[in-house]
């Protein structure tokens, strides 16, 4: 059973850090897309990033590019979301999600991820 657990999420004033974890267990895949997304109560969940496991990093929203890195560690089979000079609106829900992938194109945001993790709340006040 394929699971995705978040966790690093918190509260931080404008400009601070933080790092949340995507811990992937039981994926039978050999080559995988791990998306981070983030959703606002009320507001359409949005792509944030995309890690493609054979690639690195491919799709950072321009609201975030500069300022938020993704990164994989396969010997621990988990993925990370550095953010950097974090803004009150960066404030949301994020959840890292899984999907087959082939090619880079295959972890577009825009395509329907399978797995999902349970979300961490970034809250970032000014």
């Amino acid at each position: 059973q394929v699971q995705l657990v978040e966790s690093g999420g918190g509260s931080v004033q404008a400009g601070g850090s933080l790092r949340l974890s995507c811990s992937v267990s039981g994926y039978a895949y050999s080559r995988n897309c791990i998306g981070w997304f983030r959703q606002v109560p009320g507001k359409e969940r949005e792509g944030v990033a995309a890690l493609y496991s054979a690639y690195g990093p491919t799709y950072y929203a321009d609201s975030v590019k500069g300022r938020f890195t993704v990164s994989q560690d396969n010997a621990k089979n988990t993925v990370y979301l550095q953010m950097n000079s974090l803004k009150p609106e960066d404030t949301a829900m994020y959840y890292c999600a899984a999907r087959p992938g082939v090619l880079v194109s295959s972890c577009s945001v825009y395509l329907t991820y399978n797995y999902w993790g349970q979300g961490t709340q970034v809250s970032v006040s000014a």
